[in-house]
């Protein structure tokens, strides 16, 4: 059997810049007829119901509601053909593997995209959306039960709560057995160590950069070499940290090049 004539395809990416790449490859493609975008989870559930794509390249990490957050909300069973985009290591991607799901892992080539979206050709070939669910449903089952990434920070101060926003956060520096959250010029003390943030702060905006200090990547104005393979962070509000020879490779890596 052919692959359809025109295809529907729906990206899901919380990044703007992610979407605009996935489309620009697409659209090399002549039998894709139609290319829908969806920046958050919950809008992605809508426009898989309502619009009914043949394809979707669904992010794996969103804020609210995340790439496996979609599936349940839809049902596996109802379910497109899906292609994971994803920063997960190697490790947590095997339960995506293992029941012959595509997947791209971030940051990805052109050769990569296009052999999963030959893959993805084959498979609508197949036509068979029921055998596709049963995977689905056998990946959420098998798939690593990792901590959702903060999303908003419960801080209290002077009586009354406040739900701080993450992405708003410029920068964080430790403070005994607190943390000061540096939010719009403000200095709010959060009560949980710098080690519990790292691990639970989206990786794809926080990085750390001193055994005390941890940057919004989106905050950084530049950077400044000190000495001996030290840097100073400029933040666009003026403020200013330092990154330390010991996580130097944490801001390469994430970064993608050397400083």
């Amino acid at each position: 059997m052919a692959v359809p004539d025109s295809i529907r395809v729906l990206i899901v990416d919380d990044e703007a810049p992610a979407r605009q790449r996935i489309a620009d490859l697409l659209r090399k493609d002549t039998q894709v007829a139609a290319i829908l975008e969806a920046g958050d989870g919950i809008s992605a559930v809508t426009v898989i119901q309502s619009q009914r794509p043949a394809l979707v390249f669904l992010d794996v990490q969103m804020p609210e509601l995340d790439g496996l957050g979609v599936i349940d909300a839809v049902g596996a069973g109802q379910m497109p053909l899906t292609i994971f985009v994803t920063a997960y290591d190697q490790h947590a991607i095997r339960a995506f593997e293992a029941n012959a799901l595509d997947y791209l892992l971030k940051p990805f080539s052109d050769e990569r995209f296009e052999a999963a979206l030959s893959r993805a050709k084959l498979r609508l070939r197949e036509r068979n959306t029921s055998e596709f669910g049963q995977r689905m449903i056998t990946m959420l089952s098998a798939a690593p039960q990792a901590q959702r990434p903060w999303d908003r920070l419960v801080v209290k101060s002077g009586g009354s709560t406040r739900l701080i926003r993450v992405a708003e956060i410029d920068w964080i520096e430790a403070a005994g057995v607190y943390v000061n959250l540096h939010v719009a010029g403000q200095q709010l003390l959060y009560r949980a160590s710098l080690h519990e943030l790292d691990e639970r702060l989206d990786s794809r905006r926080f990085v750390r950069v001193h055994r005390s200090a941890i940057v919004n990547i989106e905050s950084i104005l530049q950077l400044e070499p000190v000495s001996h393979g030290e840097f100073d962070i400029i933040l666009k509000n003026g403020a200013r940290t330092r990154v330390s020879r010991s996580y130097r490779a944490q801001l390469e890596n994430r970064l993608g090049q050397p400083l």
